[in-house]
């Protein structure tokens, strides 16, 4: 698994662990895609190996199967790249696939890594809950 995958991983791990909702949409963004694989990739190319094994994490929507397959999800999914987080965007998406009946609950937020550094801000959005769901809500929290 590549480290944004792993990030994503983990944090949605601390948050799904004892989730028994099976029809949760997965939206997450970042800014650098998946920069940090592409570059152990090009490597790769440039030294005369291109693996598999590198290649597959070249996209950044990996990670939301990674997630998917560990708690066997088989829901909406989504990633966005953006040069910052942007609250109205997953506060916009999670309501709607909540609102049209696509999903119960959505795994929203924003995984980035790249060259070492690393910052992960995930929620789970459902009908109740402890805090309003809002775009203003998102901003405070992130």
């Amino acid at each position: 698994m590549d480290n944004l995958s792993k990030l994503a991983f983990i944090a949605a791990e601390v948050l799904l662990k004892n989730e028994s909702e099976k029809n949760i949409a997965l939206i997450l963004s970042n800014k650098a895609s998946s920069i940090d694989t592409d570059r152990k990739h090009q490597n790769a190319i440039e030294n005369g190996f291109a693996s598999p094994a590198i290649f597959v994490y070249t996209l950044p929507n990996i990670c939301l199967g990674e997630i998917s397959i560990r708690h066997q999800l088989y829901s909406e999914n989504a990633f966005f790249v953006f040069d910052e987080i942007k609250p109205d965007i997953l506060f916009d998406y999670s309501e709607n696939l909540i609102k049209e009946g696509k999903a119960k609950k959505s795994l929203c937020g924003w995984v980035d890594f790249d060259n070492g550094k690393y910052d992960a801000f995930l929620y789970i959005v459902a009908n109740s809950g402890t805090f309003v769901h809002s775009i203003s809500e998102i901003t405070r929290l992130y």
